[in-house]
């Protein structure tokens, strides 16, 4: 069996989004600025809080790794779609195919870690703000950090270890615009019942847990906003955290809806138009939502 995938499929074939020449030419400049976007905003990011001293906090730190996060990510997909409309070429390698999907389980998986650690951090400085310099310290801080990233790495080579087993057989065309492991298992002709079962319980775990542990951070931040006295305080408060719970809730929405819900329910346009969402929206967003209504970092990037 060694070496079946690669001698019947070497290279599958990426539709991208759309296949009429004037869709996909509005798509490609769509996807651009939004590329463009996201890479500025988060270096934007970067900058301001590598040069300002006054910025070394715990939240910015989670927010400079989150920058860099949303940044790869983005670079994961994006640039392939836009240097594929400007080649003509729909290819990807059988090995290109793996490493896609191996860095966007990776980055999928950091994202989803670093948004419960900011969590956590704003329900430590909001309910707990006497004890936040003894609770939030660079240890604890780098040790999320850290092992995030242990855990994201070998979680994505697990997943990319399995679907490397599996053998592909004629059809090579994936109805997509990057290489997910849903379109992936569907042209598989081996069996794919161990690559579902990992996703929806080691993949779920890791998904879920930081999820739930995400809004039990956030009630506990709703329920402290709820005794501040003044209504304009607990304004501000509240369209903060709304405005981190939308982004929140969009990426795991997306997220729970195309690898958690039963095969029956998915068809290629949802499962696409999902992925756009947390793949090239949801890093869009993250600085406008998590910086630029900082005052400290408006600031800051302001003078800059």
């Amino acid at each position: 069996m060694r070496g079946t995938n690669q001698s019947r499929v070497s290279e599958f074939l990426l539709l991208g989004l759309s296949r009429q020449p004037r869709q996909q030419q509005l798509l490609f400049l769509l996807f651009l600025t939004m590329y463009l976007a996201t890479v500025l905003g988060n270096l934007l990011i970067l900058l301001a809080v590598g040069t300002d001293s006054r910025l070394r906090t715990p939240m910015y730190f989670f927010l400079c790794h989150l920058s860099f996060v949303d940044i790869c990510f983005s670079s994961t997909t994006v640039p392939k779609v836009l240097a594929s409309h400007i080649l003509k070429s729909q290819a990807i390698s059988f090995s290109g195919c793996l490493t896609q999907m191996y860095f966007v389980f990776m980055f999928v998986d950091m994202d989803n870690f670093l948004l419960a650690a900011m969590a956590y951090d704003r329900f430590v400085a909001i309910c707990h703000p006497l004890h936040y310099t003894t609770k939030m310290t660079h240890q604890l801080c780098a040790l999320l950090v850290g092992g995030s990233w242990v855990v994201a790495t070998l979680n994505s080579l697990l997943h990319t270890l399995l679907m490397s087993q599996l053998s592909f057989c004629a059809d090579n065309v994936i109805p997509h615009f990057f290489c997910d492991v849903t379109p992936l298992l569907k042209l598989s002709c081996s069996d794919t019942h161990l690559n579902e079962t990992m996703i929806l319980t080691e993949g779920a775990l890791i998904m879920i847990t930081p999820f739930v542990c995400t809004l039990a951070s956030y009630i506990h931040i709703a329920r402290a906003v709820l005794r501040v006295s003044t209504a304009r305080g607990r304004w501000k408060a509240f369209s903060t955290c709304g405005s981190h719970l939308a982004v929140v809730c969009l990426f795991y929405g997306t997220i729970i809806a195309v690898y958690f819900s039963p095969s029956s329910a998915h068809s290629a346009g949802q499962d696409t138009a999902a992925t756009v969402l947390y793949t090239v929206v949801t890093p869009m967003l993250n600085p406008f939502i998590y910086s630029l209504r900082n005052r400290d970092l408006k600031g800051k990037l302001k003078k800059s």
